[in-house]
């Protein structure tokens, strides 16, 4: 066996070993471990493969686990809170007032107080949309 082929070995060796730990060091070792199989496969010796794998091996360490760990490791945005009540459909509880602009609403199952985006009133019984909020305050627009 050639000593590319052990590099070749080592490297898949690695990628599956990563797939049982954590972190992607091992991905970036076997990323060391094939640069030193291409420098192998082309120069004789010993201290250009290593070379190679030391090299490519930091290199990756400094570039690739970064980005990997950004990129496949970013949980998705969950909306909690407040900000998870934009959008959803309410009801009026109390009515939106057009010059204060000022009610009450049934969000999912909580009371708030409400102010429509608009200058118009809104009646108890209503359907409204949250479009943001403000506080404790959510500014709503009647459904048609």
């Amino acid at each position: 066996m050639g000593a590319w082929q052990v590099w070749v070995v080592a490297a898949l060796v690695l990628l599956v070993a990563e797939m049982f730990a954590a972190g992607f060091w091992l991905a970036c070792v076997a990323v060391g471990s094939l640069a030193a199989a291409l420098v192998a496969a082309v120069l004789p010796g010993f201290l250009a493969p290593v070379l190679a794998f030391s090299a490519t091996t930091v290199l990756s360490l400094v570039a690739l686990r970064p980005f990997l760990l950004h990129h496949l490791h970013r949980a998705p945005h969950v909306r909690t809170n407040v900000e998870a009540l934009i959008g959803k459909t309410g009801i009026v509880s109390e009515r939106i007032d057009p010059v204060t602009r000022q009610g009450r609403v049934v969000v999912d199952g909580e009371d708030w107080r409400g102010a429509a985006v608009d200058d118009i009133a809104v009646e108890p019984g209503a359907r409204v949309m949250v479009l943001r909020v403000e506080g404790t305050t959510l500014f709503v627009e009647k459904e048609p």
